[in-house]
């Protein structure tokens, strides 16, 4: 990992740098899929999938046999701990639910917000070197609890044209109504227009590599929405002297195992503590299975020692990252301060691994930066705010004349006579 000490702000700009491709890197690419789904379908669907994933289908929907079969493979254990996640996930979602408003802003004028659900929503599951069926809780549940009527899923099949079998099991258990095997640019793709076998939906959801991330761009020029530019996994941790490096070595290698395009920073005020995670981030380094995978996220990622607090927050508000692990003894400060950050872990026994499966808050969070302006998918994402309002004859004496005043001043007379004839 590279050591940096006491960057000047002017650097910071450089230090907070991704280790991704650029937009304009991997937009041709993108482009032409996105074009190719469009005007040929399955057709072009089923020659990305034989290009990028090596696999031949002749049905990509999942049937309701593969399902039964998958929850059949699935350990008895796994599926009690899926359940305690599931169940977590569940009760923190669904305390987000929120009541109707209605105000009577004037007299005879009343205004109201409901939420209603997205009808059709697309999730992506990556599969790939980690199938991720955790994800599949984390936009399925939601999904559910909002009420849409659609649920669609995609995710990427091994080369003999199976999905992992958690990842179906969990779809299941979760209400998704329709599986496919299609994976990377082509399955966002598909969402966003529609083929002869995958339907369109209103809105995409869901992480994946860079080029998933732009391809989801890609689909919101196209009208669909998205839940937000979610890309390569992050993690950046702030420890003080009261920290335990074994445990913040381990949670910086949680995350670089994710996937090589990954990037973990630790963030520091002592030296020390600097160069004893560096110590058991290699020592643990060589115990991992995807060793290889998370040594090329490591070379990626920075140890950074700063003088202050004060410094360290600055530079992780001017990161802004995915996830931000807190082990200090005034992590009040951090707490109260951080402004830009996906999801936060607080303390010594707060592991980010715990956000990622089974505490109850949602994984799939805005990376490169994009914390400083967006959410992590909540069950809002899954609603649309609608506002009503009715107004009685009353009401219109009371707000005509502002009505015709403002229309008349910005020239829509169609809009002033539209109150004028009701006034009389």
């Amino acid at each position: 990992m590279k050591k940096i000490y006491n960057p000047q702000p002017e650097t910071w700009s450089e230090i907070c740098k991704r280790p991704t491709q650029t937009f304009s890197d991997v937009e041709e690419t993108v482009k032409q899929i996105f074009k190719e789904v469009q005007q040929k379908g399955d057709k072009a669907i089923a020659k990305y999938a034989s290009f990028f994933d090596g696999v031949t289908l002749e049905n990509i929907k999942v049937t309701p046999e593969e399902i039964e079969i998958a929850k059949k493979e699935v350990s008895a254990e796994l599926k009690e701990a899926i359940q305690l996640a599931k169940s977590n996930i569940e009760q923190f979602h669904a305390a987000q639910k929120t009541d109707k408003i209605v105000v009577e802003t004037t007299i005879g004028v009343t205004c109201w917000q409901e939420k209603r659900p997205i009808q059709k929503v697309g999730l992506y599951i990556p599969g790939g070197t980690a199938p991720l069926f955790s994800t599949v809780l984390m936009l399925a549940v939601p999904a559910k609890l909002a009420g849409c009527k659609e649920i669609i899923m995609c995710s990427p099949s091994d080369k003999n044209g199976k999905i992992n079998s958690a990842i179906l099991y969990v779809a299941d258990l979760c209400g998704v109504t329709k599986i496919y095997k299609v994976g990377g640019i082509q399955a966002i793709a598909g969402m966003t227009f529609g083929t002869e076998t995958i339907p369109q939906v209103y809105k995409i959801f869901g992480p994946g590599n860079q080029f998933v991330t732009i391809a989801k761009q890609f689909a919101s020029q196209n009208g669909v929405a998205i839940d937000m530019p979610a890309g390569p996994s992050e993690l950046l941790v702030y420890a003080d002297e009261t920290s335990i490096p074994s445990f913040v070595a381990s949670d910086l290698l949680s995350q670089a195992e994710h996937g090589k395009d990954s990037q973990v920073i630790l963030v520091t005020t002592n030296k020390n503590i600097l160069n004893d995670v560096e110590e058991e981030v290699y020592k643990q380094l060589k115990e991992l299975p995807r060793q290889e995978i998370a040594q090329v996220a490591i070379n990626n990622s920075k140890l950074i020692f700063v003088e202050t607090e004060k410094t360290a927050l600055s530079l992780i508000n001017e990161y802004g990252p995915e996830h931000f692990i807190v082990c200090s003894k005034n992590e009040d400060y951090f707490v109260d301060g951080i402004q830009n950050a996906g999801s936060i872990f607080i303390g010594n026994y707060t592991p980010e691994s715990a956000g990622d499966y089974a505490s109850g808050t949602n994984h799939t969070l805005p990376t490169n930066g994009y914390s400083k302006s967006y959410s992590g998918v909540n069950l809002d994402s899954f609603l649309k705010a609608m506002t009503f309002q009715k107004i009685s004859n009353e009401g219109i004496q009371n707000i005509g004349k502002a009505i015709e005043t403002m229309a008349e001043a910005e020239g829509l007379q169609a809009h002033k006579n539209a109150v004028t004839l009701r006034l009389k």
